[in-house]
């Protein structure tokens, strides 16, 4: 008999392994998340916006105007000096922790002060000391207000929310100027006071149910105190490398330094010396501010909208640049309706360069790092850019309004083009 043949057994065909679905951000526009916080963070802006009205209106009862200006100036010192670190305590506690007890602290510190404003008739000096104390909390609650955005939507939704956060400051700005009047004519000093004690803490119940995620593990070798955790200096440390680490990020922050230190001064103290200087009087010098106010809340509108752009770092420093020439012409238009033509330009170039400018920081960043990134890219635009005031109103004393513009407008454009000289800069894109 002749063998057979053993029959192979059947191999079994292979199943591929499944392809995982890609995931589909939920648009943040949609998001009831993304929604809570932009609700918190409108009603605490204008209650900022309240309170420094209150505190400018406090500070001219009291004193001469020179004096309330270095009382309405005097929380940008603490903010210099301290933000560094603040952007520290954002990335080691997680900012949505730090801006809810930062936002207790300031609601306690406006109404105390409102307080005070009831029992006596505090002095410049009081007024300083409360400006001053503000200013501190500031310096915690800045950086962890810009770090919360990259944590609370994905990486592809930052331009959105960025534009989201323009839209709730330019409500702000329209909303806190007449809320702080009417506080001020039902109330006097202390009712606009408690009234921003009142935005500021009306926005904590709602910024404490926004959910935030998870930072990567941070595997960097830093020197660790006596508990374990990296030293403070040695966490502001290592953020400062891996900033100069990262072409993108080293750019972007010297970028917004140049462009904050050329705008701040010109689109605050400087338009309101232009105005005198011109006879536009304070009707004018509102229409102006409306113009810019319609510009960038028409760029905040867009991105949220839209929610990218492409070639993001290649229009961030178009924007600035072309901003930098109206900021020029704004001391050179002859009449009002011109000048909030080009102050409508310079808000909607400003408004679009700043959005994305923020979006690239926190896409480039790192959600471990997104707190001392934030704390060292606004560190110029909040605290060292309002310590310029004096020059500039000094200069424009001197010289008139037309060189000091040109002067401002110049470092501004000094930014953009140092953008588009960056090749990583240039090609920057945010996730889709």
């Amino acid at each position: 008999m002749t063998p057979t043949r053993p029959v192979p057994a059947p191999v079994p065909a292979r199943i591929p392994a499944p392809t995982p679905a890609p995931v589909v951000e939920r648009p943040a526009h949609r998001d009831p998340n993304v929604l809570r916080w932009l609700g918190g963070y409108t009603s605490s802006a204008i209650g900022d916006n309240v309170y420094y009205l209150a505190l400018s209106w406090a500070a001219v009862q009291a004193g001469t105007p020179a004096q309330a200006g270095f009382v309405t100036a005097a929380s940008a010192v603490p903010r210099a000096l301290l933000m560094l670190g603040g952007g520290v305590v954002a990335d080691r506690y997680g900012p949505r922790r730090v801006v809810v007890s930062s936002t207790a602290v300031r609601c306690l510190l406006v109404l105390t002060a409102a307080v005070l404003l009831l029992a006596t008739s505090p002095g410049l000096w009081t007024l300083g000391c409360v400006a001053v104390l503000f200013g501190i909390v500031d310096a915690v609650f800045l950086p962890a207000a810009g770090a919360l955005p990259a944590r609370i939507t994905g990486r592809g939704q930052l331009a959105r929310v960025q534009g989201m956060r323009g839209l709730a400051v330019r409500l702000a700005n329209v909303l806190g100027g007449p809320l702080g009047g009417l506080g001020i004519a039902l109330g006097g000093t202390a009712g606009a006071f408690g009234l921003a004690a009142l935005l500021i803490g009306v926005s904590l119940p709602v910024l404490a149910t926004v959910r935030t995620g998870q930072p990567p593990p941070d595997d960097t070798r830093t020197r660790h105190d006596t508990k374990g955790r990296p030293s403070a200096l040695a966490e502001l440390r290592d953020g400062l490398r891996h900033i100069r680490r990262d072409p993108v990020l080293r750019v972007l922050v010297v970028f917004a330094a140049l462009s904050d230190l050329g705008f701040v001064g010109p689109m605050n103290l400087g338009l309101t010396l232009l105005a005198a200087q011109r006879g536009w009087g304070s009707a004018g010098m509102g229409l102006v501010l409306a113009g810019f106010g319609v510009g960038a809340g028409a760029a905040s509108l867009l991105l949220a909208w839209r929610g990218r752009v492409p070639y993001a770092g290649r229009v961030t420093a178009v924007a600035t640049l072309a901003g930098a020439v109206a900021i020029d012409a704004l001391a050179r238009v002859p009449s009002v309706a011109a000048a909030a033509c080009v102050a409508l330009l310079i808000g909607l170039l400003a408004g679009l360069a700043g959005a994305l400018t923020g979006a690239l920081l926190q896409a480039r960043a790192g959600s471990a790092y997104v707190g001392r990134v934030t704390s060292v890219s606004t560190l110029v635009g909040f605290g060292v850019a309002p310590l310029t005031f004096p020059a500039v109103g000094w200069a424009v004393a001197a010289w008139g309004a037309g060189p000091v513009f040109t002067v401002c407008a110049a470092v501004s454009a000094l930014g953009g083009v140092l953008a588009l000289c960056s090749r990583a800069l240039r090609h920057a894109e945010l996730p889709g």
